[in-house]
């Protein structure tokens, strides 16, 4: 028997009908819900320190904001390793960090979005995982192989992007945002941002990045499809460039710095990209090779 002749023998044995499908559907998605809502009520819990978690970029560029004054530079270094942990933060008497809530319920609708925000973060594992279970039967062994590895790269590229965002791009915002306070002549407009404002933006830039950094999982689904090659991404290179141009100037602040800071990384996960597309025809070529020889 072949390797298709097995494939079909396989996906006629998971056959079901359509009322035991609804039933296993129903149960998969009762799970994803009691996941979800367990997530939700741990990160409503810890809502507090996570929002501060948050802010801690914002305090490292206002720390070293407050050290050099407001027209001194801070070295990149300092600002990266600062909100890592890794350097020492300039000690600011008083508060470096004043954020502020205009509603009275303001608040506790930061911390739901946040719990959401982190619960869909924190849960993604089981929500891919009852996923995957799901819809395995209908696929054939070559493909369920091929999809796993997705499922563990699609989290970790997202988790890298939010890495980039968190300890590069929100410092640098942050850093750009209070050198534009205007103070003198008895006027002074500092930065007083609001929670909600603050959330928005940091769930806004870790969204952003962490898709656009999908582009090798969905460059890659797309090869496996046999719908874009090799050849035909080498050939658009120069236009995918202008397209993640585009793309980081209008997901990310009106800076320079910070369109750069997407779009390098966005050009080199797009050449990999096509050394993945690459390798994905090389093997369906030796496959094919092997198949006509027998």
């Amino acid at each position: 028997m072949s390797a298709t002749d097995r494939d079909e023998a396989d996906i006629e044995a998971s056959r079901a009908p359509l009322m035991d499908h609804l039933i296993e559907l129903r149960g998969r998605l009762l799970v994803c819900v009691i996941a979800f809502a367990v997530g939700f009520i741990a990160c409503f819990y810890f809502a507090g320190p996570l929002y501060l978690f948050l802010v801690k970029p914002f305090a490292v560029a206002a720390a070293f904001h407050q050290a050099v004054g407001p027209h001194g530079h801070a070295s990149p270094w300092d600002l990266i390793l600062g909100t890592a942990g890794l350097a020492p933060v300039p000690h600011v008497d008083g508060q470096t960090v004043q954020l502020i809530y205009t509603a009275p319920l303001e608040i506790l609708f930061t911390k739901m979005k946040l719990a959401g925000f982190g619960a869909i973060v924190l849960t993604f594992p089981v929500l891919a995982y009852q996923l995957y279970r799901f819809v395995a039967p209908g696929l054939y062994r070559n493909e369920r192989g091929a999809f796993l590895p997705f499922l563990i790269a699609a989290p970790l590229l997202f988790l890298l992007g939010a890495a980039l965002v968190y300890f590069v791009m929100l410092p640098f915002v942050m850093w750009f945002s209070l050198s534009q306070q205007i103070v003198g002549d008895g006027v002074a407009a500092n930065l007083l941002p609001k929670v909600s404002d603050y959330l928005n933006l940091v769930t806004a830039l870790l969204l952003a990045f962490g898709l656009c950094f999908q582009l090798p999982v969905v460059m890659t689904l797309l090869g496996l499809a046999g719908l874009i090659s090799s050849k035909v991404m080498s050939a658009g290179r120069r236009y995918a460039i202008v397209g993640v141009v585009v793309v980081a100037a209008v997901v990310t602040p009106p800076d320079p710095i910070s369109q750069l800071m997407l779009a390098v990384p966005l050009v080199l996960l797009y050449e990999i990209s096509i050394w993945c597309v690459r390798v994905i025809e090389m093997r369906r070529k030796t496959s094919d090779d092997a198949e006509a020889a027998v």
